[in-house]
């Protein structure tokens, strides 16, 4: 295990017994180097178009929707199985270089080749019909190779964040740094410029093929944000020492079991899974029309609160201090409830909802005041399955961070799917009708599309904020969880230097 950077007391040589124990937050460990790469990694998982994904396969790929259809079935029934096996075999990776880093180091560089074929589909079969069967072929072996590697990277890179430090406090401060600094950074601009350029290629303002777009931004974006990831897996170590024995698979089933804040954790989600809803640009799209218009007054609407959000992370430090980690879930899950609520009732008022200004303005105040929580939320939300993980390796003495992460996504991901076909009946039941020029559809359905954008998944998600009440760790409990895992870390590493 890498020497941590001593404060300042240890350097002074005041090493005491309780500061033995309490060693993992006593100490950082992350450098400055490593911080940044870190921040840098966190840019490079929005640093793409994925938004825009399936206009490129039904617009400029053109893969006949039948046949999308059945690729899809396939590869999600595929990532099921290979989700459990891959889980399997990287929970009982042992090596020098650590449990994570040899996948993590391979892979990259494969994956950022394939990232790059994605998007050059277009040259490779330009011109070609929507049941071209050599394109059919290449775009089915592409879809399930990369889905198994991106499973590999996935659960070795969401076991690997959890590792870096055995500091929670410090764990918590690269969370903060990398939410408040990725957003200046770049995370989300291919998007918005890529999205400024479809609309007018679209609209035909610039002359310039879909295809040319599709592959100029999509290689580009690839290319930077793996070189960002490959940097941070080059510079960062694992720190977390794993168990020296292997658990096998029945105690990897017995770890998902017994390991409580993962089972509410998930029971929240799946809870929450049954939120039914459209996507609210879709509300102002059809009821008010004119996708580049509305956009951009709904970015003047959030802009007042882009500031809010930034301060809002200089909130963490404190509120971590003086309430617990529940108090805090549980209390942003009903804040954001009463400012959904709040919008849905401007709305209905003297039908506002058919409305453009009042409600970009209620947009505009709803964003105010929910940027107060953002930062508590992003960092709370990742780091209470860190804490999870830990729970795992201080109830069972060994961690299970790709079999657990497999275990809580596989109902999603069948959950995930059935509510697809669930909202694709509703639609269809409100009188949602396809193909109609954008803004005209009736009065009846743009009532239900707002409501589905606001009210509707606040009531049918409420039943996962349950699960929240119930999370074990108290502030007392889990200073005692960190305690005890100073100590038998200690040992393991001890054990480990004797072999």
């Amino acid at each position: 295990m890498a020497e941590p950077e001593k404060t300042a007391s240890a350097q002074a040589g005041t090493e005491t017994t309780e500061t033995k124990v309490n060693i993992y937050e006593n100490f950082n460990y992350v450098g400055v180097k490593e911080s940044a790469a870190y921040i840098l990694n966190d840019v490079s998982n929005t640093f793409n178009i994925s938004a825009f994904t399936d206009r490129f396969i039904w617009d400029v790929v053109k893969i006949d929707f039948t046949i999308s259809a059945i690729v899809n079935i396939f590869t999600s029934a595929w990532d099921i199985i290979n989700d459990l096996l891959l889980a399997t075999i990287v929970d009982n990776t042992r090596t020098r270089l650590g449990k994570f880093r040899p996948y993590l180091l391979g892979m990259q560089l494969p994956l950022t080749l394939l990232g790059a074929m994605y998007w050059m589909l277009p040259l490779f079969f330009p011109g070609s019909t929507a049941t071209y069967i050599p394109k059919l072929i290449f775009y089915f072996a592409f879809s399930v190779i990369k889905e198994t590697a991106d499973t590999a990277i996935s659960l070795a890179k969401g076991g690997y964040m959890s590792t870096i430090t055995p500091n929670p406090n410090e764990r918590v401060r690269l969370i903060t740094l990398a939410e408040l600094l990725s957003g200046y950074l770049g995370e989300d601009l291919p998007r918005y410029i890529f999205g400024f350029v479809y609309d007018l290629i679209i609209t035909n303002k610039i002359k310039m093929q879909l295809s040319t777009a599709f592959v100029s931004f999509g290689v580009t974006t690839s290319v930077i944000s793996s070189a960002l990831t490959l940097w941070f897996f080059l510079v960062s170590k694992e720190r977390v020492p794993q168990s020296i024995e292997r658990p096998n698979v029945k105690e990897g089933l017995r770890a998902i079991l017994t390991n409580y804040p993962v089972l509410l954790m998930c029971l929240s989600d799946f809870l929450g899974g049954f939120a039914i809803s459209t996507n609210e640009s879709n509300y102002f799209i059809d009821v008010f029309g004119s996708h580049a218009m509305v956009n951009t007054l709904i970015n003047i609407a959030n802009a007042p609160s882009a500031l809010n959000g930034s301060i809002s992370y200089a909130f963490v430090a404190p509120l971590r201090k003086r309430f617990s980690s529940k108090a805090l879930w549980v209390g942003a899950d009903i804040y954001g409830d009463i400012l959904s609520a709040g919008f849905f009732l401007t709305g209905i008022i003297n039908r506002n909802y058919t409305r453009l200004t009042p409600m970009i303005i209620a947009l505009g105040v709803r964003e105010f005041f929910n940027k107060w929580t953002f930062g508590v939320n992003k960092v709370i939300n990742a780091d209470l399955w860190n804490e999870a993980m830990d729970y795992c390796e201080w109830k069972n003495g060994y961690r299970m961070e790709a079999t657990t992460s497999v275990a809580k996504s596989l109902v999603l991901k069948i959950q995930s799917a059935a509510m697809g076909s669930v909202k694709s009946i509703i639609l269809k039941e409100i009188g949602y009708i396809q193909g109609l020029k954008i803004g005209t559809q009736d009065t009846r359905t743009k009532f239900w599309l707002f409501a589905l954008a606001s009210i509707v998944p606040t009531i049918s998600g409420a039943l996962g904020i349950i699960p929240k009440f119930l999370w074990p760790l108290t502030k007392e409990k889990r200073a005692k969880m960190y305690k005890d895992l100073a100590q038998r870390r200690n040992e393991t590493v001890s054990e480990g230097a004797a072999q």
